[in-house]
């Protein structure tokens, strides 16, 4: 597939500078075709009947392999969740953490990790992004490093799977802004969670959650998803491996739109979003203070000249699509494999206009 025939199955590229995939990726006519179509067919002939439950459990079966694949996991560490934030709070509720444990994590963290971090009765020892202050944070009580690895501010990559090698401490990854964005492999992590409607451009309230050993999480909250069999009193037999955490249903046209977004991903996708956001940083650097991390992925973060959420404001008007960072001056571009050249001289254009 061409970068033309690929940008061309998404209707608002034909009018927008869509570059806000770190909040909600563009959807693509394939994508939302098999959104209105199962609803379509849901509103003539129901939701009901045993095959359409078995299309449906068969589909979410091609979903658990297809997140799998994405991240070289095995689909039966694989769980659907709704957000990377579900994925987050079923780790952290199901790790069982105590008073006096202790669990190591960023400035620059999305709420979606912290607030299931806040709600736990551990102690959150938060540090600077930086591989040496997390590494020195960690204590004899260290339950868990949970951060990034792309961290959703200024696109910074921090090494997670070094970190959790060196300390032995168990590592929760917020995959918001990596899976989908850059190269990224579950292998290195014990807990990866996965967002499916930005980077990925699937449908509202998708994900995954990622889980080395799916045993070690107890399910504090199980949805009939979750188990083979129950008793009168509540007792059941749970799934096999991370199915057994997963919290709820998703639609059948959610899950065909998923997949749908999943298989139109180009094996080009990766090298052609990097080389977006480098051109949107090199053009930016000679206007404005542009964050540039060492280590980067596709978010570009820059402090324009006059109040963020104006500029935001006045760029939307403009047909280009960004996002404040609120609370740190910034403006975020988030560049995809779908960006065109011509996306970013708007961008430039409307900030010089």
């Amino acid at each position: 597939m061409t970068f033309e025939a690929a940008r061309a199955l998404f209707p608002v590229l034909q009018r927008i500078a869509y570059l806000n995939a770190g909040t909600f990726g563009p959807l693509a006519r394939p994508v939302a075709d098999a959104l209105v179509e199962a609803v379509e067919h849901d509103a003539e002939h129901g939701r009901s009947g045993l095959p359409y439950f078995e299309q449906t459990i068969a589909l979410r079966d091609e979903a658990r392999q297809a997140f799998a694949s994405l991240v070289d996991a095995d689909p039966a560490q694989v769980a659907l969740t709704s957000s990377t934030t579900e994925g987050c709070a079923i780790v952290v509720r199901g790790l069982g953490l105590e008073p006096g444990d202790e669990v190591v994590t960023t400035t620059d963290e999305h709420f979606g990790l912290l607030g299931p971090l806040g709600a736990s009765p551990a102690t959150v020892v938060v540090v600077e992004p930086d591989p040496d202050a997390i590494r020195a944070a960690v204590t004899s009580r260290t339950r868990l490093i949970a951060s990034s690895p792309v961290l959703w501010t200024t696109g910074a990559v921090l090494p997670l799977a070094e970190l959790g090698t060196e300390t032995g401490v168990p590592v929760l990854a917020d995959g918001a802004q990596a899976v989908g964005a850059i190269p990224t492999r579950a292998d290195g992590f014990d807990f990866l969670t996965i967002s499916g409607q930005k980077w990925l451009c699937g449908p509202d309230a998708t994900g995954a959650l990622v889980v080395r050993d799916p045993e070690r999480i107890t399910v504090t909250s199980p949805s009939y998803f979750a188990q083979t069999g129950h008793d009168p009193d509540g007792a059941y037999e749970p799934q096999a491996g991370a199915r057994r955490l997963e919290p709820g249903w998703w639609s059948r046209g959610t899950l065909g739109a998923m997949l749908a977004a999943l298989a139109l991903r180009p094996a080009w996708g990766f090298e052609r979003a990097w080389e977006a956001a480098e051109r949107c940083r090199e053009l930016l650097s000679g206007r404005f203070e542009v964050v540039t991390p060492a280590d980067r992925a596709t978010l570009v973060s820059f402090r324009p000249h006059d109040e963020p959420a104006d500029v935001v404001s006045r760029l939307h008007a403009a047909g280009v699509h960004v996002r404040e960072l609120p609370g740190r001056g910034l403006v975020r571009v988030s560049c995809g494999w779908w960006t065109s050249d011509d996306d970013v001289d708007r961008l430039v254009a409307a900030l010089d206009g």
